[in-house]
């Protein structure tokens, strides 16, 4: 007799977070191969929602001295200078994937803004501030979570600026 697979667990440190902030939030399972080009588009696109409101959590350095985070569209690319200039330094880069899983304690994929292992400074893009709710990572590929952005912002104490290109 066959067993039928398991789903997945639905809770994760970051729905623990929003739970036990008591962050009204909503739970989206996705199908899709975390390594075919666009996945974040794809992502959205398995949702059946607008890739303006599925937001991508991207770890990166600012001026050497430490990892902070961006959120930002999945359509959309850091602007590393911007990203910089937002938390009053001058030089980004994205990090290295280790550093950014181990600091997160997600892996890359399913980096959630929410429940990091590390609490790093975050910067929203500003197009998520004129959205009733957003997508970003409930904290595993293959799960995300919609919430409002003025929520995820209070949360995370994050800075709100234009960090897409």
């Amino acid at each position: 007799m066959a067993s039928k697979a398991k789903p997945p667990p639905r809770t994760t440190r970051a729905t623990a977070t929003l739970t036990k902030q008591k962050v009204a939030f909503s739970l989206h399972p996705y199908d899709v191969d975390p390594h075919q080009p666009a996945y974040g588009v794809a992502v959205a696109a398995a949702l059946g929602v607008d890739p303006a409101r599925v937001f991508k959590t991207l770890v990166a350095t600012v001026d050497g001295r430490g990892l902070a985070v961006g959120v930002v569209p999945v359509a959309a690319s850091l602007d590393l200078k911007a990203f910089a200039a937002a938390l009053g330094g001058k030089k980004a880069a994205m990090a290295e994937p280790a550093a950014a899983e181990r600091a997160t304690g997600y892996v890359t994929g399913g980096i959630s803004p929410f429940g990091q292992r590390s609490r790093l400074p975050i910067v929203v893009d500003e197009s998520a501030i004129a959205l009733s709710t957003m997508y970003v990572s409930a904290g595993r590929r293959g799960l995300q979570v919609e919430v409002s952005a003025a929520d995820l912002a209070r949360l995370t104490s994050a800075v709100v600026a234009g960090i897409a290109a």
